[in-house]
């Protein structure tokens, strides 16, 4: 990944977290910006972001893992993650369309069966069934634990 920087976010990285969140179309809720690690080109050109947020029952998610489209192949959702690895440590969880799987497993990641989950998560599986039923080809959401 050649000068790619992974640094901690600032305000001024609000709009453009946002912006890609929305533009790959991820949940976009819990943005905040301070909890975020993003990924810049020379010049500061905002490239790529992941964040590890915080849920009511004490779990941790890394989540809102993007980049943009004409940085993607580059090494740089594997920088974002690594280096959010690094700071926060397991148990952290998180949830991914299941043809994704195999990328996260390279972390460590292995997936959860409902009993395992904690109760956020076993409440997002609920909201599965919507996202189950747009799926193609049998891909379902996943719900995944480090540690």
């Amino acid at each position: 990944m050649d000068e790619i920087l992974i640094r901690p976010a600032t305000e001024a990285d609000a709009k453009p977290i946002r912006d890609l969140i929305f533009a790959v179309q991820i949940n976009p809720m819990g943005l905040d910006w301070r909890r975020f690690m993003v990924a810049v080109a020379p010049g500061e050109e905002f490239v790529g972001c992941g964040q590890i947020k915080p849920h009511g029952d004490g779990s941790r998610e890394l989540a809102s893992i993007a980049v943009r489209e004409d940085f993607r192949g580059r090494g740089v959702a594997r920088s974002i993650i690594e280096d959010l690895l690094a700071r926060n440590p397991p148990p952290l969880y998180l949830m991914c369309r299941s043809v994704l799987g195999p990328f996260y497993e390279k972390f460590g990641f292995r997936e959860l069966t409902r009993e395992d989950m904690p109760p956020y998560f076993r409440r997002m599986t609920g909201l599965a069934k919507a996202f189950e039923l747009m799926a193609k080809d049998g891909d379902y959401l996943m719900i995944m634990k480090l540690g």
